[in-house]
């Protein structure tokens, strides 16, 4: 068996997968946000850890003849977890949703000399939701604590350090911090003396395939894993989300709802796109990259609509009510827009400081209205990130779909009529978590390279094509979005 961990915001998920690409046995234990001020996002990486070990003991308990013979591990991009010498955890993580880094991100972009150089060295511009502005911040705002740091690392890298004892990353995670070169897959030395930063603050880099660590006797004892099973390099939630449906190639695309959403595609080449509006970033399968756009809320935003005004209704069958309802109300929801910036948005405005808004409500909107709109809200700001690929030359003939969005046959037809594309789901449906354990089997040796895994473990259903006439009905419908961007920087 293999073990896929996936190290989310939500919720850490833990899958064995057999050798034929089965899923023998699936477990989630749930984690916490904390919002200390609004626009901010923190997790405890211990948590994590804890969740981690919950996780894999809960699955192997379903599994207890399960012999484990390699783990791959995924997680949430960006955010950072500060260690001081003792590896010890200095303060809360910031989030790749925390929107704290304005001033730090001007600063990199001055120190820098312009965002041409940060084209050149990173692939991508200064966001909040990055790394290395976090790292400032913690220099700025809390410098007791900044003379501390001797290491940063991300969410999966800080559990692979308490499973293995190991320090390291691979290239799809690092390329997020800012201070990664995506085009030659090494530190950017360049970026790091601008800002005044020390390479030795960064991990090793290994591959997403290649072993970097081996359980510890005492994370063993934690995690009823055995010790010295092998823990590959693994990958960032998105890359191996998309290597979870098989998106591993040049020409492939992918639509994902997770706690925020992207369209993704990967590329034979790194391509930057001029306005620094999509992000360059490896992927985890060797010699490729991909272009992605990021929608912060996605099914976070439906998430905090649902928590806020359907609590009334079971708590297990509640999304389901709630998408029934939405499916009953014509597209454009009568007028209702949702703009879904709850943690402000990426791709492809660039602003922190938006906010979501509902504009066009009226007496005669029901809460089924306010449902579609919300669901309409995301696959809009979804649409803009699409919209790039395909001025930037990427345009897919159709598009794979993963995380929550590709769950429900509503939201997959919404999808196809929003974006005017077919769209598709896999015979699996645990995302990263599953690509992370094909990894972990490339590791271990039981396929050649990842290419062979996913074409002997994944098959692609029948495509959900789009609706001509809905499709053209959401053109006008779309533009109202757009337009209504006021609405959230007001």
């Amino acid at each position: 068996m293999f073990l896929g961990l996936d190290v989310g915001t939500s919720g850490v998920k833990a899958i064995l997968v057999d050798a034929e690409g089965e899923i023998a046995a699936a477990a989630t234990t749930p984690l916490s946000l904390e919002t200390p001020a609004p626009g901010w996002a923190e997790q405890d990486p211990e948590a994590w850890w804890a969740a981690s070990c919950a996780a894999i003991r809960d699955v192997l308990a379903r599994r207890p003849s399960a012999r484990v013979e390699a783990i791959g591990i995924s997680g949430q991009m960006h955010s950072s977890v500060f260690l001081d010498q003792r590896g010890a955890v200095i303060r809360p993580a910031l989030l790749w949703s925390d929107g704290r880094t304005t001033a730090e991100c001007r600063e990199i972009v001055t120190r820098a000399g312009g965002e041409a150089q940060l084209r050149d060295w990173v692939c991508n511009p200064a966001l909040e939701g990055f790394t290395l502005p976090k790292v400032l911040w913690l220099r700025n705002h809390e410098p007791q604590g900044f003379a501390r740091l001797a290491k940063v690392l991300l969410a999966k890298d800080f559990v692979r350090l308490r499973l293995t004892g190991s320090i390291a990353t691979e290239p799809s995670d690092a390329s997020g911090t800012l201070m990664f070169d995506p085009a030659n897959l090494r530190w950017s030395r360049e970026m790091l003396d601008a800002v005044g930063l020390p390479l030795s603050l960064m991990p090793d880099v290994g591959g997403s395939a290649e072993v970097l660590g081996r359980v510890t006797p005492g994370a063993g004892k934690l995690a009823r894993l055995e010790p010295g099973t092998p823990v590959v390099g693994g990958g960032a939630d998105n890359a191996c989300g998309a290597a979870g449906v098989g998106a591993i190639t040049p020409g492939e695309a992918v639509s994902s709802w997770g706690t925020s959403g992207t369209v993704l595609a990967a590329t034979a080449q790194p391509r930057v796109d001029p306005g620094l509006r999509a992000h360059t970033f490896c992927h985890v399968a060797p010699g490729v990259w991909y272009v992605m756009g990021v929608v912060l809320s996605a099914g976070g935003a439906f998430a905090w609509y649902r928590n806020q005004c359907a609590r009334e209704l079971a708590e297990e069958a509640r999304d389901d009510i709630l998408v029934d309802e939405a499916a009953a109300i014509p597209p454009g929801a009568e007028g209702a827009t949702f703009l879904p910036y709850l943690q402000g948005e990426r791709t492809p405005h660039r602003d922190a400081g938006l906010r979501a808004a509902f504009v066009g409500l009226s007496l005669a909107h029901s809460r089924a209205h306010m449902t579609r709109a919300v669901l309409e809200g995301v696959c809009f700001a979804l649409r803009d990130s699409l919209e790039i690929l395909k001025a930037l030359g990427l345009a897919p003939a159709h598009l794979l779909l993963t995380g929550g969005g590709a769950k429900n046959a509503f939201i997959r037809q919404l999808q196809a009529d929003v974006f005017g594309l077919p769209v598709t789901t896999v015979n699996r449906e645990e995302g990263g978590a599953y690509g992370v354990a094909l990894l972990a089997a490339v590791g271990a040796g039981a396929f050649p390279d990842l290419q062979t895994a996913v074409q002997r473990t994944l098959a692609r259903r029948p495509p959900t094509p789009p609706n001509l006439d809905i499709h053209r009905a959401y053109e006008e419908v779309y533009d109202r979005f757009r337009k209504r961007l006021v609405a959230a920087r007001t």
